[in-house]
């Protein structure tokens, strides 16, 4: 919403600043939902200062973090998964519903992994 506190965090960084304008499809817009495609015009931050996976919330809101513990099921190639297993420290790409990024995977209790098991 124009006129709003906001923080924008990623990359090592946590940058305080207030939105002066929200844009969406070349149209200027009063406020945005959460997940919205949007352009934000943000008071006393360069474009050079932003990097691609940053992310805009609430002060105090989210905090970023480089390495998570999951339990995870790897689809079968059935599935629509893998028909390899894998091992640890591969690079896989990793998906959520409005996201997705390049990972490591280290497998702490097993060798490998087949497709169709669980680990954590």
């Amino acid at each position: 919403k124009k006129g709003t506190d906001c923080e924008i965090v990623g990359h090592g960084k946590v940058m305080k600043t207030t939105v002066t304008g929200v844009e969406m499809f070349h149209k200027t817009l009063e406020e945005a939902q959460a997940g919205d495609q949007l352009g934000a015009l943000v008071r006393s931050i360069k474009r050079e200062q932003i990097r691609r996976g940053m992310v805009m919330a609430k002060p105090g809101t989210v905090k970023a973090h480089d390495n998570i513990e999951a339990a995870v099921y790897i689809l079968s190639k059935e599935e629509g998964g893998r028909s390899k297993p894998f091992t640890s420290f591969i690079q896989l790409q990793m998906f959520s519903m409005t996201w997705d990024c390049a990972s490591q995977v280290n497998i702490p209790d097993k060798e490998m992994v087949m497709p169709g098991e669980d680990t954590t």
